[in-house]
């Protein structure tokens, strides 16, 4: 946490306030991410901002704070970068910027609002004993998108008639970073979201309820991928490195010899595909990607291509052995267009790629799931209503 020295007792009471939120088991959460990126204090910076690596405080704004409305405010920009607003919803502020500003505030106001109910140790802004925050129950349990489609229905008049509540979102700042910086980002975020919930469930026990869907999303794969390979690739792994007394060798059982069975927990080559077209969001990408992230961890596959599809391929990406484990951090995305999933089928066989199974995620609305996959096909989907005619499929849902 690097604070940029200003006017050095409002610099003491943001660094006192990250301090004192986390060592509190109720923000233990949230960390690890108050230590990414700079913490600057200004003078006639209006209000708080962050451009989801940076914050940044206006001095007079920060005067006009309580401790618990510091508190809160400094949780909010940190729950923004978190969340990764500033880059998942990009479409989302090009469509409405005010609308995804309400949006984004709309959910993680309420978050925080929820974790300290009774204002026992942080409290939404307020003037003239008016909050002038964005907070509304009835978005409890939805995303920013789901949020963001609602208050494009009902084109509602916020609090204070700006479209951001107490803070302001630098979107330009955050798309200025370069592509290094991104992904360094992208790490950095990750790592400290993962620490926080270690800090988290050390504190309050795995049992706690409190984290947000949001950030479970991000963070946990819905699919135990262990066993779903294992069955699926069962007929086709080429490895069988693995003794396991679970299931003795009936072979030499007749002859009074009790040998292990060979299990193999290493999967060959697998292609996956993922789903970048026009109705894969920025959250659902995230999902996408969080399952990628488990393949390559849980089932060590020797080979993976890496392949982004639309009405086309958009980018295809190698990994062996030696390069798998690094995937997640060293992939780039590339989508839009329509959704053909023949499109991959039909770049496998061009390119001469023969896979011992595929594996596809996307959301399921599609143009024509082909017939001619060459290789054992498994869908993971997110839309938990659509089953695809062919190969299998297991929800994300």
């Amino acid at each position: 946490m690097t604070t940029l020295q200003s006017n050095e007792p409002v610099v003491r009471r943001v660094k006192k306030a990250k301090i004192s939120l986390m060592r509190n088991p109720k923000f233990a959460l949230w960390s690890g991410i108050m230590m990414v990126g700079k913490t600057e204090v200004v003078a006639g910076f209006p209000t708080a901002a962050t451009n989801g690596r940076d914050e940044i405080y206006g001095e007079e704004f920060v005067d006009t704070l309580t401790d618990k409305e510091l508190m809160f405010v400094v949780l909010h920009e940190n729950l923004h970068k978190a969340f990764r607003h500033l880059v998942i919803w990009k479409k989302l502020h090009d469509e409405d910027a005010r609308l995804a500003n309400m949006a984004c505030d709309y959910v993680i106001n309420l978050i925080l609002h929820d974790t300290d109910p009774d204002e026992k140790i942080i409290a939404m802004p307020r003037r003239d004993g008016k909050q002038i925050g964005l907070l509304d129950m009835k978005y409890r349990g939805l995303n920013t998108k789901q949020v963001f489609d609602l208050l494009k229905q009902e084109q509602p008049e916020d609090n204070n008639g700006d479209g951001e509540g107490f803070d302001s979102h630098d979107w330009e700042g955050a798309q200025s970073l370069d592509d290094d910086a991104k992904e360094q980002l992208e790490r950095d975020i990750d790592q400290a979201l993962r620490q926080g919930k270690m800090t988290h469930e050390k504190l309050n026990g795995k049992g706690d309820g409190n984290m947000p869907r949001e950030l479970g999303e991000l963070l946990e794969p819905k699919v135990d991928w262990r066993e779903v390979l294992r069955e699926f690739v069962s007929s086709v792994c080429s490895g069988k490195d693995t003794s396991s007394w679970r299931k003795v060798n009936r072979r030499f059982i007749g002859s009074g010899t009790y040998l292990p069975t060979l299990v193999s927990e290493k999967v060959g080559h697998i292609a996956i595909g993922v789903d970048t077209s026009g109705s894969i969001m920025g959250e659902e990408l995230s999902l996408f990607l969080s399952e990628v992230k488990a393949i390559a961890e849980n089932v060590h596959p020797e080979k993976v291509d890496l392949i982004y599809w639309g009405h086309s391929v958009e980018a295809h990406e190698s990994y062996d052995e030696a390069t798998v484990p690094n995937l997640i951090n060293s992939t780039k995305p590339v989508g839009g267009g329509g959704t053909d999933p023949q499109c991959m089928m039909r770049f496998l066989k061009d390119e001469g790629i023969k896979p011992e199974c595929i594996i596809m995620l996307t959301d399921g609305y599609v143009y024509d799931w082909g017939n001619e996959w060459e290789s054992p096909l498994l869908w993971v989907c997110s839309t938990e209503s659509i089953t695809a005619p062919v190969g299998k499929t297991v929800h994300l849902n």
